[in-house]
């Protein structure tokens, strides 16, 4: 039985010879629109297409299988989409200000502590949190801006803080090593000598 407009598939010709067996015995070879299928005779096309994909491996492999599904039973952000593909491809400066500036404020503790100035901070913190007040008085639609701004002392101090922290656990560990290294013999300090110069 060939049908207008369609070309000769024989994939899609054994398909059909499959749904055609499935009929009841009563019913006529054309549906009572002539051409169209009947919603049951989709419905088995469909089966038949995903079984025959699943027996060729089509379905074998593929990205998340296996695991669970991601936040099932949370309440999702409207916007889960586009937060995603930018997390799974790393995407920077594209997207609504909301999500970029909230993902800016996560990377933000590390881009601090790499700095090498006061100045280097202050210069970053002015930026970041002008982006901030900007994006929240647009009112383009998106999602809410809910990024907080940072305190600009507070996070000199901070930084402060920790390469302090740091200087004094260099200093200790470099007193440690001076006093191990006076404990040793002459042997043990000639060893020493040649595993840090590599012979």
């Amino acid at each position: 039985m060939a049908r207008r407009n369609e070309p000769d598939d024989a994939r899609l010709s054994a398909a059909r010879y499959q749904v055609d067996r499935l009929k009841p015995e009563g019913e006529t070879d054309e549906p009572a629109d002539a051409g169209q299928p009947t919603m049951e005779q989709r419905a088995q096309y469909v089966e038949i297409q995903i079984e025959q994909a699943m027996r060729r491996g089509d379905f074998d492999n593929l990205p998340g299988a296996g695991k669970p599904i991601q936040d099932l039973g949370q309440i999702s952000d409207p916007d889960w989409w586009i937060r995603r593909k930018i997390e799974r491809e790393r995407i920077t400066g594209l997207g609504p200000p909301a999500l970029t500036l909230r993902t800016e404020s996560a990377e933000l503790d590390v881009r601090l502590e790499r700095a090498t100035s006061e100045q280097s901070i202050r210069d970053l913190l002015v930026d970041f949190n002008k982006r901030v007040i900007e994006a929240r008085r647009q009112l383009q639609g998106g999602p809410p801006v809910v990024t907080p701004t940072r305190d600009v002392d507070e996070e000199i101090a901070r930084w402060r803080e920790a390469r302090e922290a740091r200087r004094r656990a260099y200093e200790e560990a470099a007193e440690r090593e001076a006093a191990e290294y006076a404990a040793m013999t002459w042997r043990e300090k000639r060893r020493a000598r040649r595993a840090a110069t590599g012979g």
